[in-house]
């Protein structure tokens, strides 16, 4: 029997094809039409908001010709993941208007041919070709990117078949093939998704790049070497261009998209990934080594595969997207640990380097606080199902007529997209830290339930200190209308040097000794996104 090599899985992938009813569109009322983008464009935007701790990512394309109007690509780590984002996605009115035309199923996979030591032991591996690996299997969509889909097979034919070859011709064939995809490098990237036993063909080929002519020159390359004139069978292929949820209306109106004006948290044209920097994507071009792929190797080093596009490189430091950080990256935390040794040199406590840290949005309403509760509420179902989320909550102030959405996650970068979300909600008029001067820290508080009134009087006379005292702006006291005893001191100072002031203060420090008496646990200071 022909040795088969042997293989890993990561996430699961989903390319979800939808042609628009025009009909149905042009004939639906104003109101209608407004749901459907409506919907659509908070569904989609959910489905971007993805961290690393969760796992997966998604994409939004619009498809040239006639086989589809609108790809949605999804990966995730599981099945289930995959069916849930199907099904509610048919809750969204916009599904109202769209039909299914096709779709593909597949799991992101590596071979043995990528390094034998890998499957025997991975711990002896070297460190780029693990991270180099760990990108094949959990990838990362590039933003902008036009983008090219199609499955393929290899073929068992009479004259021809790819399984009846040996290892050793299959790894020489791929490793030639290989040689024309590492000219590639940095112009196109790719996703290679094992499908045997999930559709129709053997993968699904996805691949990106920032010329639409760079995806056409490798596959027309790539169709003259023997692995593929002689082994490949292709399906349809579908080409379109990626563009942000936000620009869902715009694409329904005929205009060119991505428009360029969408702000849909910071990621090129408004592709929104809490991911912080980088990704899984690199600048390999067809790097993967499985079973079949057409564009082998274009990521430099041989490609001893039999996946469509073979490998990159053998796993240089080159070749790991994020290199050596995630989540947030090296310059997330300098500015934050300047406050935290000051505040440490003071005796306050505010949080552990690399274990209690997590990174709050504040975002002020003057909105009706059971409007803005019940909008929030919507939001936080979204929000829990990402390992990093916190909490999410809606705080009423005490002194001010505006209320405070405040956003908990363990990373920056997560928060910092969430913003994108919240900033949405009725009645917004500030976000902390945009504001003039010099937000603090957020200061959490949980009060035992039998000293919250004197807690609130305690604040009371600390306010008349604040007033009386140099670069204070606002203070107030504000509480989660879900819970009395969850409380939140919001501050604005106009520079840091007079908020370290008052922290030092002697009046702070009795402040502080007398809450260890009646907070239910030791406070939260959290960094402001």
């Amino acid at each position: 029997m022909v040795e088969a090599p042997q293989t890993e899985e990561g996430w699961f992938a989903l390319h979800d094809f939808r042609s628009i009813d025009w009909d149905a569109w042009r004939g639906a009322t104003a109101r209608e039409r407004r749901r459907a983008i409506e919907e659509g464009e908070d569904f989609l935007k959910h489905r971007e908001l993805v961290t690393d701790a969760d796992g997966g990512d998604s994409g939004l394309f619009s498809v040239l010709g006639h086989k589809a109007d609108l790809l949605f690509v999804h990966f995730r780590p599981t099945l289930d993941d995959l069916s849930s984002i199907e099904r509610r996605f048919e809750d969204t009115a916009l599904a109202g208007v769209t039909e299914r035309t096709t779709s593909y199923v597949s799991v992101t996979e590596v071979s043995g041919y990528v390094s034998d030591e890998y499957f025997e032991d991975p711990d002896s591996v070297d460190a780029g070709l693990r991270r180099y690996i760990e990108g094949k299997l959990t990838p990362e969509i590039p933003d902008d990117e036009y983008v090219c889909f199609y499955p393929m097979s290899k073929r068992r034919g009479e004259e021809y078949n790819w399984y009846d070859l040996s290892f050793e011709d299959r790894a020489d064939l791929m490793a030639g093939h290989g040689e024309v995809g590492k000219r590639y490098a940095g112009k196109i990237k790719q996703v290679i998704a094992s499908s045997v036993g999930f559709d129709s063909h053997e993968w699904g080929v996805t691949l990106f790049g920032s010329d639409p002519t760079d995806i056409k020159d490798i596959v027309y390359e790539m169709r003259f070497d023997p692995a593929s004139s002689r082994y490949g069978e292709f399906g349809e292929f579908y080409v379109g261009r990626r563009f942000p949820p936000a620009d869902l209306g715009a694409y329904l109106a005929g205009e060119t998209v991505p428009t360029g004006d969408a702000d849909d948290g910071g990621h090129g044209e408004g592709h929104g990934h809490a991911r912080g920097e980088g990704g899984h994507h690199g600048d390999d071009a067809h790097g993967s080594r499985g079973e079949g792929h057409e564009h082998a190797g274009a990521g430099g080093g041989s490609a001893h595969g039999d996946h469509p596009h073979g490998e990159g490189s053998e796993g240089g430091e080159g070749d790991h997207p994020h290199g050596e950080g995630s989540e947030g990256g090296e310059g997330d935390g300098a500015s934050e640990e300047d406050i935290r040794g000051e505040l440490a040199d003071l005796d306050i406590y505010a949080g552990k380097p690399h274990g209690e840290d997590v990174y709050a949005t504040v975002l002020y309403s003057e909105a009706d606080v059971d409007e803005l509760f019940d909008e929030v509420e919507g939001l936080r179902g979204n929000f829990d199902h990402y390992g990093t989320h916190v909490k999410t909550a809606v705080y009423e102030g005490r002194h001010t007529d505006r209320a405070a959405v405040v956003s908990i996650w363990e990373t920056g970068s997560a928060a910092e997209t969430a913003a994108g979300f919240l900033s949405e909600l009725p009645g917004v008029v500030a976000r902390a830290g945009e504001e003039s001067g010099f937000g603090t820290m957020g200061m959490f508080y949980t009060v035992k339930p039998d000293y919250r009134e004197e807690f609130g009087d305690t604040f009371d006379g600390v306010e008349d200190l604040l007033s009386e005292m140099d670069g204070h702006v606002e203070t107030d006291l504000m509480t989660n209308v879900e819970d009395d005893n969850d409380m939140f001191i919001a501050s604005q100072w106009e520079a840091k040097e007079d908020a370290m002031a008052f922290f030092g203060s002697e009046e702070f420090r009795e402040t502080v000794q007398w809450g260890r008496e009646v907070l239910a646990d030791r406070p939260r200071h959290v960094f402001l996104a």
